[in-house]
């Protein structure tokens, strides 16, 4: 990945006997989450287990100036060696322990430095000091991924590996752990190597983005670079979207809306019980909610009416995916239109237009 602060890089090779093969190379961010994304199957989870040591692939595996894996030094750690934390679909907690027992399980048999401490720094990070005393069968499943949670910090890792924590868990408890995710990734100083299939786990938390498919890499990048460039399936999708990052500047709870300033541009988006005045959101804006006019619309229901101009067109199966710049900022639209409205508007690179979304389109 390019112009991202390097915590380490990954390079690895595996062939199965079924004719399938795992070749990917990647650097891990320092911080943040770095989302493998693809669809089942693509090798996504078989990187972690490469990473971990948990299956021997060809190649090499650097975390934090550390070789974990080089075969042409002949360097390869066991997973007992590795400063790693994993955290799996289940949470595979001990049911005849409670959850403080649980937490400080692994830390009295690994002797790891000031382990206590680093586990009261997790449990209060994630909110679950209320529930040490409970044992496991008395927690929801979004409960128990946040003790399994805990635990991994708790072994002071070099990094976290998590092989799509969400996935057994229905939409409710998924609503009940993003947040806390949201915070282990603005707060965590050690990163996050996160396997997803699910496009709205990837849009909300990823920062880095490596997108798998058939046991290849086939683009990666930060996050809002990767969903705007049309040269990736992700503009052409059902699911192409934008993500922007904004300030919360007011709340205006009488319409139940928050005023979000995204550089120079103010969006009105829906109000979250979370947000608060000067707190940075993430929006996430889908490419068919967002409308392109030559002339600035008014006396419309639409309240986010803002300037851009045309950098990028793409074309498929009839429609037409346009890359649109707000401004002089870094910031990127991607609208999702028919051939038709690019023909009668006569879009073309390097044209000012207007740009609508409904504020209630607008996912946070």
């Amino acid at each position: 990945m390019a112009n991202i602060e390097k915590h380490g890089e990954v390079s690895v090779r595996l062939p199965r006997s079924t004719g399938f093969v795992l070749e990917a190379a990647f650097d891990i961010a320092s911080k943040g989450i770095s989302v493998l994304f693809g669809p089942s199957g693509c090798g996504k989870t078989t990187i972690l287990r490469c990473v971990s040591g948990l299956e021997r692939a060809q190649g090499r595996v650097l975390v934090k100036d550390c070789i974990w894996q080089d075969d042409e030094q002949h360097i390869f750690l066991p997973t007992y060696e590795r400063s790693l934390g994993y955290v799996f679909q289940e949470a595979s907690l001990f049911e005849h322990l409670n959850v403080q027992k649980n937490l400080t399980f692994g830390i009295s048999r690994a002797k790891t430095p000031n382990g206590m401490k680093r586990l009261a720094d997790a449990v209060e990070l994630l909110g679950i000091g209320h529930l040490l005393s409970r044992r496991i069968s008395e927690l929801s499943g979004g409960e128990r991924q946040r003790c399994a949670i805990a635990r991994a910090l708790a072994m002071t890792p070099d990094i976290m590996l998590m092989d799509e924590p969400l996935a057994a868990l229905d939409w409710a408890r998924k609503r009940e752990i993003l947040p806390w995710l949201e915070k282990l990734r603005d707060e965590l100083e050690i990163p996050i190597l996160y396997v997803t299939h699910s496009a709205d786990e990837m849009a909300r938390l990823a920062d880095h983005l490596i997108v798998l498919e058939s046991g290849r890499i086939v683009t990666q990048g930060p996050l809002a670079d990767v969903l705007t460039n049309i040269k990736t399936p992700f503009s052409s999708g059902e699911g192409a979207s934008s993500i922007l990052l904004g300030r919360v500047e007011s709340l205006m709870t009488k319409w139940r809306l928050a005023v979000v300033s995204v550089g120079e541009w103010v969006f009105e988006v829906p109000l979250d019980e979370r947000m608060s005045v000067g707190a940075t959101v993430r929006l996430r804006i889908m490419a068919r909610d967002v409308s392109v006019a030559l002339q600035k619309p008014v006396e419309t229901s639409i309240r986010n009416v803002i300037d851009a101009k045309v950098l990028e067109m793409g074309d498929e199966d009839g429609r037409a995916s346009v890359h649109l710049k707000l401004g002089n900022e870094k910031n990127a639209l991607l609208a999702r239109v028919t051939r038709l409205s690019v023909s009668t508007l006569a879009l073309r690179v390097g044209m000012p237009v207007w740009v609508q979304i409904k504020s209630a389109a607008v996912i946070l």
